[in-house]
């Protein structure tokens, strides 16, 4: 079992940044694959950044790639999301989520592909 826990959220301007964290349980972090993933309210959730265990595959919606940045920190349990340059299309809860996997190279999309999620952080963007 892995529990997740988001924190950094809040309330920022056009244009400004935020970094989202993280935090894992477990033994076996270093062995998941993580994403992040939104929701805006009367919006499906959806995809915004993964990160393969290994550290060395990223991948991003197009909307947020060039802007966001997902980083692990294995020895901390923790992934980060940066998030430079917010819009106000941004503003949504954002939800960590992890998954098992064998290769270290994999990551993942879609969210029923994850089998743990974090409770979400609320972050808004003011125009």
């Amino acid at each position: 079992q892995v529990q997740l826990v988001e924190s950094g959220g809040g309330l920022v301007q056009a244009g400004g940044s935020l970094r989202l964290s993280c935090e894992a349980s477990g033994r076996t972090f270093s062995t998941y694959v993580m994403g992040w993933f939104r929701q805006a309210p009367g919006k499906e959730r959806e995809f915004v950044a993964t990160i393969s265990w290994s550290g060395g595959n990223t991948y991003y919606e197009d909307s947020v790639r060039g802007r966001f940045t997902i980083s692990r920190g294995n020895a901390k349990n923790t992934v980060y999301l940066q998030m430079n340059s917010l819009k106000p299309e941004d503003t949504a809860v954002y939800y960590c989520a992890a998954r098992t996997t064998i290769n270290s190279g994999d990551y993942y999309l879609g969210g029923n592909e994850y089998d743990y999620w974090g409770q979400g952080t609320q972050v808004t963007v003011s125009s």
